[in-house]
């Protein structure tokens, strides 16, 4: 059985080493672990953590921001449209999604309720550090060679730091214990995008990225 930490905003702040500490332990016992998770008040609102899926000999790690609505229905990642068009994505790049990893930084549906619809709200930066307990550990189980962080929450969650996706995106970043880590944009950015110009090259781009890292892996 794995310990969460009891969550302070001073434990928050450690380093990523005292995270990292706590033994991992088999994903089924861990995620059964993380469905009772109660270290940011998330959980109050969400219908159910959303932990990760995929084989635990994936080479290949995709981590994003958070469940959308869909998800938190359903308590997979990645199945409503944002899911769809990553989806659509790796088959284009040659990837088999069955043999990946999938996650989120963040295990709960953040959102804001307007009328009968949920309306996603971005985790802020003490919600991504206290989920980074269960993250690190899925890291640690599945040790995969590459580590694709859609979006700049997942980016945060991961590198420790602010990420400006355009600076940093399609360009290995050597991580801590072995493998690389690629940022590149969230599925989601591309489906907020005004006009279709911008969405076909924008998808261009990710399926461009999700390529490159594949040939990392």
């Amino acid at each position: 059985m794995v310990e969460a930490p009891n969550f302070s905003p001073e434990r928050a702040a450690r380093p990523r080493a005292a995270v990292q500490a706590v033994p991992p332990t088999g994903m089924a016992a861990l995620s059964e672990e993380a469905a009772g998770c109660q270290l940011c008040d998330l959980y109050k609102h969400a219908t159910q953590t959303v932990f990760g899926e995929g084989p635990l000999d994936a080479r290949l790690m995709l981590v994003g921001e958070q469940p959308g609505d869909q998800e938190d229905l359903t308590g997979r990642p990645f199945v409503g449209p944002a899911g769809q068009m990553l989806d659509r994505a790796l088959a284009e790049a040659g990837i088999d999604r069955a043999g990946v990893y999938v996650t989120n930084a963040v295990k709960h549906f953040k959102f804001e309720p307007r009328g009968k619809r949920r309306i996603h709200a971005t985790p802020d930066r003490t919600e991504i550090e206290v989920c980074r307990f269960w993250l690190d550990q899925e890291r640690a189980l599945i040790q995969p060679a590459v580590t694709i962080l859609l979006g700049a929450s997942a980016a945060r969650a991961v590198l420790g730091r602010t990420v400006t996706i355009s600076r940093e995106r399609g360009r290995p970043i050597a991580m801590e214990g072995g493998g690389q880590a690629m940022v590149t944009a969230h599925p989601s950015y591309l489906l907020r995008l005004p006009d279709e110009e911008s969405r076909v090259r924008e998808y261009a781009a990710l399926v461009a990225d999700l390529r490159l890292a594949a040939g990392w892996a």
